[in-house]
């Protein structure tokens, strides 16, 4: 994968194989006159994980939010699978729900139906299916996010950790080809963190495609093959976790990653 446009982009990248699944280039979009992404560049190829991370109000999460077009850039070019779904200054992919299926998103806040038991809750994302089958691929799913034995548990009866995994089990119900986590544990305990972290760890290891905007910069260096530092609505700096996150480069990074390490007071 390589994101262009960074301060300090070398124009190198671990190879990919055919086509990259998410191409962005010169992507621009503006709330109310100010700028929070401005010509950003990124390229993500099937089965490599890119991690995102940088300062709250950087723009990382309205990135993520314009690449499966919840929020409408102002201008730029989207590909997504080999289709262009978004060009210039408009949408030109007819159909989003398709889209949404191809590439998934786990939000910070779980966004889990109350009234709806775990099983249910996955259920219901599956579309065009009997429900035997809607049931059968939900509690296969369940049984991989390692909640089999609370399937028929409501939201209000799950910690915080539990219903984050039912919202990945959901994402994955649709059976896409990327994933994208918007702070997936911003939310959570310590212990609820750990949980999640270890779905996202073994989804990893299956060779899930997936871009992660994400805090946790121990499991971004563990997980990712590139990571993109992110500041202002600009890439700063990027390349292999090992560079950014040991070897930073620029100030901005190193200023990040300082206060990252530094203990609460």
């Amino acid at each position: 994968m390589i994101v262009n446009g960074s301060a300090t982009a070398t124009g190198t990248a671990p190879p990919g194989q055919g086509k990259p699944l998410v191409d962005v280039q010169g992507l621009v979009k503006s709330f109310d006159g100010r700028v929070v992404l401005d010509n950003v560049d990124l390229r993500v190829w099937p089965g490599k994980i890119l991690s995102i991370l940088g300062q709250s109000g950087g723009g990382k999460t309205t990135l993520m939010r314009c690449i499966n077009l919840l929020e409408r850039p102002d201008r730029g070019t989207i590909d997504l699978a080999g289709e262009t779904v978004f060009e210039g200054s408009r949408v030109v992919c007819r159909d989003l729900a398709r889209l949404r299926r191809t590439v998934g998103m786990v939000f910070q806040r779980f966004h889990l139906f109350p009234h709806l038991t775990a099983v249910e809750n996955v259920m219901l994302a599956q579309r065009g299916v009997s429900e035997d089958q809607a049931l059968e691929t939900a509690v296969r799913l369940l049984q991989r996010v390692h909640l089999a034995h609370r399937g028929l548990a409501y939201p209000e009866q799950m910690s915080g950790g539990e219903q984050q995994r039912v919202a990945i089990a959901r994402a994955l119900a649709l059976q896409p080809k990327v994933l994208l986590f918007d702070e997936p544990t911003s939310a959570l305990d310590p212990e609820s963190t750990r949980e999640v972290l270890r779905v996202m760890r073994e989804l990893a290891d299956d060779g899930m495609t997936m871009i992660i905007v994400t805090h946790e910069v121990p499991f971004a260096r563990r997980v990712s093959d590139w990571t993109v530092f992110v500041d202002g609505g600009v890439i700063v700096e990027q390349g292999p976790p090992a560079d950014v996150l040991e070897r930073p480069v620029e100030a901005r990074t190193r200023a990040f990653l300082t206060a990252f390490d530094e203990p609460a007071r």
